[in-house]
């Protein structure tokens, strides 16, 4: 009988894969983790979620256990978040999370208390390969979650369940509405666990010194101004904080300056970026397909290599 700790935040995918592996009769044990000390009304960190969760491993009749790792998640996820901004660029801190917390810290404390395997509620695919265990999308394209677990490696990867990774959202949702399970229509969390709803510019505000500067156009002729790169994306569009009478986008950002760019679609466009951070758990091709959004379209690409 294999030991698998799952992760459950409190939602309907992680309760789900839980009901799954004991269905297939493994030994579960579900782990709630408290990661975030701060005000939070979203994500696994809030009380709420730590609630349901409790309350469905008790539904399905397995241990439950909360891991207070909020030692650690404000160095390892809360501030490099911050200091991306800092620099003009957009984080993910969900990758950050999974890395250092969810598939560092507790696949640690799992091995550490003779768990055979770790479980999330990720919509993604592990699969074998010739060269070991490969990384894969979920079988529901509008849930894919894979791209936040790019980083793993084989070792994760061979001690890691993905129990949903198989079913379309909807199948999940049937699943527990079967099994009578509380979170079966609960609304998704999309938001970043440690930042209240609307907040990112109040929570930058607070952790990123204040340094006006100015909005041009492509000409470099200012259109507007503003309190800070941080509030700031890359192909944003809404509360840009400029009218020119036609659709305008961000299209750089200039930390040393406190400069935004502001231009056209087509001036967003790239055919050749740089990839930092890059994880492959097989040799890369030197054709493959990219997506620079989410559930973006995939379309051909070449890796060069450099």
């Amino acid at each position: 009988m294999t030991k698998v700790m799952v992760m459950m935040s409190g939602g309907v995918d992680s309760s789900v894969a839980a009901a799954i592996l004991r269905d297939e009769g493994h030994d579960v044990t579900g782990v709630t983790l408290k990661l975030w000390g701060g005000e939070s009304d979203s994500g696994c960190c809030s009380v709420s979620d730590v609630e349901d969760a409790r309350r469905v491993a008790a539904q399905l009749d397995i241990p439950h256990y909360v891991f207070n790792f909020s030692d650690g998640f404000d160095d390892h996820v809360v501030a490099p978040y911050v200091r991306a901004y800092a620099r003009g660029e957009t984080p993910n801190p969900c990758v950050e999370c999974n890395r250092t917390m969810k598939f560092g810290r507790v696949l640690e404390r799992a091995e550490q208390l003779g768990f055979d395997k770790i479980a999330t509620g990720h919509h993604a695919r592990i699969v074998a390969t010739a060269e070991g265990p490969a990384l894969a999308r979920g079988l529901d394209p509008a849930k894919d979650q894979s791209y936040v677990l790019y980083m793993l490696g084989a070792r994760q990867l061979q001690h890691t369940l993905l129990p949903v990774g198989e079913l379309t959202k909807a199948d999940v949702r049937d699943r527990a509405r079967a099994l009578g399970l509380r979170t079966a229509d609960k609304r998704e969390s999309m938001d970043v666990c440690f930042i209240t709803k609307n907040g990112r510019e109040t929570f930058l505000g607070a952790r990123i010194p204040r340094r006006p500067g100015t909005i041009v156009d492509s000409s470099g002729d200012v259109v507007g101004q503003h309190d800070g790169v941080d509030a700031f994306t890359i192909g944003q569009r809404r509360k840009v904080g400029v009218a020119v009478g036609e659709r305008r986008y961000v299209v750089d950002i200039e930390t040393s300056a406190a400069r935004v760019t502001v231009g056209t679609r087509d001036e967003l466009l790239r055919d050749r970026v740089r990839l930092v951070d890059a994880a492959f758990a097989r040799t890369p091709p030197p054709d493959l397909y990219v997506q620079t959004r989410a559930h973006g379209a995939p379309v051909a690409a070449k890796f060069d290599g450099e």
